[in-house]
């Protein structure tokens, strides 16, 4: 296994299907979708099969012990249902932490989303970047061992946020999501030392760029923000080499698997089918406490 810290991936050995690949995109709710509208650009021959495991929703609230047992359980019966070329993990507080279990387990290959420290620090001018996580994220020695090794020389403000990733769902599933809200969540990020401002953060949660445009729009000043999406589409189609040949083409009818499902609504239906997921499935695994 090795780790790619620029682009802010993690992955195992190549594949090269010359038939139609199957790509599963697994998150712990609707945070992956940013992935997934990247990956659908890089590959729009492949069959995309995202996977939500809301029944889990936050990840955060899980011990690790619990939240690997929890991932490996769930991806078992995913794997046997969509047999996935490769799996992408679109989730920081799962790819920071379950990625060895399961290549340990499964012999596909499997694309994780980690901090993109390393772009971040190469990034800034002013030496002052914030990681905006979820907590689990920022509290993983992962996290800090990057911030160690690319990012001595700059000033990095951890925030783990307890709130954004589920004002990007409420938002998503037609709920009225306040700005100040946003902004409380955001406030943490922007740091001023000397007359020096905080002016890049990285979005280590894949459920932040669903509010990114709303982000930049509350902001106390502008910043360069760092999505991991762009980079792991592109390594997804580098594992899975070249692209099918016509006529295979599965755009607009991919579907999403929900481990709950509970809190599906009408414009959330229509906010997937904007992705391409005309399809709504519940594989019904509901958290054992």
């Amino acid at each position: 296994m090795r780790v790619d810290l620029l682009a802010g991936t993690a992955y195992g050995a190549a594949v090269m299907p010359r038939r139609q690949p199957t790509i599963l995109v697994f998150d712990s709710g609707l945070g992956g979708l940013t992935v997934l509208a990247e990956t659908t650009r890089a590959r729009p021959d492949a069959r995309i099969v995202y996977a939500a495991d809301d029944a889990g929703f936050p990840y955060g609230r899980l011990s690790e012990a619990e939240l690997v047992d929890r991932v490996l359980q769930v991806m078992e019966r995913l794997i046997a249902r969509c047999h996935p070329d490769l799996v992408v993990i679109a989730c920081n507080t799962a790819s920071t932490l379950v990625l060895p279990a399961l290549r340990a387990r499964f012999t596909i290959p499997f694309v994780g989303t980690i901090p993109a420290i390393k772009p971040a620090a190469e990034t800034t001018r002013s030496g002052l970047i914030s990681v905006l996580a979820t907590p689990g994220t920022v509290a993983r020695d992962y996290t800090r061992g990057l911030i160690e090794a690319y990012a001595a020389r700059c000033e990095v403000t951890l925030v783990g946020s307890t709130g954004l990733a589920g004002l990007a769902e409420a938002a998503l599933k037609g709920e009225t999501v306040d700005d100040a809200a946003i902004l409380a969540e955001l406030e943490p990020c922007f740091v001023e030392r000397d007359s020096v401002r905080t002016d890049v953060i990285t979005l280590s949660c894949t459920h932040y760029p669903l509010l990114l445009e709303r982000m930049r729009r509350v902001a106390p000043w502008s910043v360069s923000w760092i999505d991991p999406a762009p980079a792991i589409a592109r390594r997804i189609s580098q594992l899975l080499g070249p692209a099918a040949p016509p006529p295979f083409s599965a755009a607009g009818d991919a579907p999403a698997i929900f481990t709950s499902g509970a809190c599906i609504s009408g414009p959330l239906r229509i906010a997937l089918a904007g992705y391409g997921l005309s399809q709504v499935l519940i594989e019904p695994f509901p958290l054992m406490n």
